[in-house]
């Protein structure tokens, strides 16, 4: 097998071998939890970079896995090349027609910044730093997922590079079945290098964060359940139980409204009863600063989550959210879905007809701590289970999950059939390969 140097005659951009300087920085993850022992890693300066590393891996045998930022990864790139795309960064928005064109290196935070001046959006989710490529092959689901569906409903085009190194740009007219699986389907079929999407409406926007001590969950929560049955398309709120390390137990409710302030308050009314609140941060906002209403880490760290689909948020579940501290995680959480993201969808996940997702998390310190984080996860799903559909989203799936929970059987038994026919070497590798 080659020793990979005559990669650097190849490549215009960067090339990290085994032993070369900053290679160990250059292959982590956005996850710190999980290692990545890739043969390679190569910083493309543009898509014909991509192009040629393609061609090499294919005619070497080898594997590519593109991760744009690290994030989603799951380790299981033994001996894979790791392909960065941090340079392909164009942004490019038109607001007469209201659309983006991105190259795979841009990040949501990025877009956002640019559309919003023109009083558009595009469909992030709740950190600035992911980037659009990797969250919208998962179908992506935003803030204002409710309002506009998946992520990937919007995508209009794909500037690929295909198995054999081939560039092209995939439309649902150009090749209906590629555009298909790549609305969501995962980074199995071809390396992105640029996405085209519509932008959406968003003339005013109104959110935040409400926190309060963990001894008015169980208001916060019953308040939380009255805003989401009712609750208009343009409102999407989270509840959310906190546990910082060394500081008491919180609970948040995080909110977005594509409105005016006032409107969007007068729906969130019932909160504003509930006594203690210790800060709440709601006003109107840009949509570049969605990122500040729940303030991920915009830098690499340790983590572990679980994600689950729940059918619904009735007074047991409610009541066995709030059985027990959630120590050792860090949060759990409940996105409420429904909308416009339960209506039909010409994607691989289709309608997501449940109407609340479940996102639990810890910070694995030790390995003691990140076995008794895998058990709280485990405990809080289990007693979930009646409300627990079985199925979820690709985005929230974890390094030991496989594709086979966010699709049905027809969807993944074509999506197979696409990845057999498009690159039946497996050249390409997304970071939850659809299997054979």
């Amino acid at each position: 097998m080659s020793n990979l140097n005559d990669l650097r005659s190849l490549i215009r951009g960067h090339v990290s071998l085994a032993g070369d300087d900053g290679f160990d920085q250059a292959r982590r993850p956005w996850n710190l939890a999980v290692e990545q022992p890739v043969r390679a890693v190569v910083e493309a300066a543009g898509a014909d970079d991509v192009a040629a590393l393609v061609r090499y891996a294919r005619d070497a045998g080898l594997t590519v896995s593109a991760q744009p930022s690290g994030h989603g990864a799951t380790g299981d790139v033994d001996g894979v090349i790791l392909l960065r795309t941090g340079r392909l960064d164009e942004v490019r928005v038109d607001p007469g027609a209201r659309t983006a064109r991105v190259g795979a290196g841009v990040a949501w935070g990025q877009v956002q910044s640019v559309a919003g001046p023109h009083g558009l959006t595009g469909l992030p989710g709740s950190s600035p730093v992911v980037s659009v490529a990797g969250y919208t092959l998962g179908g992506g689901l935003s803030w204002f997922g409710r309002s506009y569906g998946w992520a990937a409903d919007s995508v209009t085009a794909f500037e690929v590079v295909d198995a054999d190194g081939v560039r092209a740009r995939v439309t649902a007219d150009s090749d209906a079945d590629l555009f298909w699986a790549l609305r969501g389907g995962g980074g199995d079929f071809a390396l992105v290098t640029a996405i085209e999407f519509d932008l959406h409406p968003a003339p005013a926007l109104y959110g935040g964060r409400l926190l309060w001590p963990a001894d008015r969950a169980a208001e916060v929560l019953e308040a939380y359940r009255a805003i989401t049955t009712t609750a208009p398309d343009e409102l999407t709120v989270w509840f959310d139980l906190l546990q910082f390390p060394g500081s008491a137990p919180l609970v948040a409710v995080d909110v977005t409204h594509l409105g005016d302030a006032a409107e969007g308050r007068a729906l969130l009314r019932p909160l504003d009863r509930i006594g203690g609140l210790i800060s709440d941060s709601r006003a109107a906002m840009p949509v570049a600063e969605l990122g500040a209403i729940t303030a991920e880490p915009t830098t690499p760290g340790p983590g572990m989550s679980r994600g689950e689909l729940l059918t619904g948020l009735d007074d047991l579940a409610a009541k066995t959210l709030l059985s027990a501290p959630i120590d050792p995680l860090l949060s759990v959480q409940v996105r409420h879905l429904g909308g416009a993201l339960a209506r039909p969808s010409e994607s691989p996940h289709g309608p997501l007809t449940e109407p609340y997702a479940l996102y639990l998390f810890g910070v694995p310190s030790t390995p003691d701590v990140a076995a008794a984080i895998r058990t709280r996860q485990r405990e809080l799903v289990r007693s979930l289970a009646p409300a627990v559909s079985g199925r979820k989203p690709y985005t929230y799936l974890n390094p030991a999950e496989t594709v086979a929970v966010a699709f049905t059987p027809a969807v993944l038994t074509r999506l197979r059939e696409i990845k057999r026919r498009r690159d039946p070497r497996n050249v390409l590798r997304g970071n939850f390969p659809v299997g054979a």
